[in-house]
């Protein structure tokens, strides 16, 4: 098990990075959890260990985003990550969950099409009227108004639905705009995770 950022390959050094051994029982808990699932440690988590009640925060609110059931599969939420993430300019997101969003589509092309142009993605009508929500809220909240929740209405989205996507957009703005600020860098491998598929 790595017990620093620095052996994981952070790239980043605008904050300092704690050891694992400095960390509070839960948070190196999970870091390990993540790292034996995955075979490393998402610099996201180094990252956000500086402060640990907001990786507490973080972290939870993610996983009521993107791991629960719903109407959504867990790849279409990623879809939405990566769309947005792409207009918010956020390296780390787009590949870390382009990565994610390769395993859980089982298509090891469908995150790049989404990050470049996922009008031209290989995606369904339903996907594309939820990605054109999800980049509404990213661009133009301000502008959302009844008219776009009947058209996701006319593609089965319900009104909970249409709160996951704008939720999912929303949180993920803000992870964006804090790995830019913090200079977060992706693991080298997400670069090659679900590429074979």
């Amino acid at each position: 098990m790595i017990d620093t950022a620095k052996d994981a390959n952070l790239k980043t050094n605008r904050f300092p990075v704690p050891q694992l051994s400095e960390l509070p029982a839960d948070i190196a808990e999970r870091i390990m959890a993540v790292q034996q699932k995955s075979g490393f440690v998402p610099n996201i988590f180094w990252a956000l260990a500086h402060r640990p009640e907001e990786f507490r925060a973080f972290f939870a609110y993610h996983d009521a985003l993107m791991e629960k059931p719903g109407n959504l599969t867990k790849a279409e939420r990623e879809m939405i990550v990566v769309a947005t993430s792409s207009v918010n300019q956020c390296q780390y997101c787009v590949i870390a969950h382009g990565a994610i969003l390769r395993i859980r589509s089982k298509n090891g092309q469908l995150s790049d099409q989404v990050a470049i142009n996922y009008r031209k993605a290989d995606i369904t009508e339903r996907q594309t009227a939820m990605l054109d929500f999800a980049m509404k809220v990213s661009r133009n909240a301000h502008l959302i108004d009844d008219d776009d929740y009947a058209v996701l209405e006319t593609h089965g989205f319900a009104r909970e639905d249409a709160w996951d996507i704008a939720a999912i957009a929303a949180f993920f703005a803000m992870s964006n705009r804090l790995a830019n600020a913090t200079s977060l860098r992706p693991n080298p491998e997400f670069y090659v995770l679900g590429r074979s598929l």
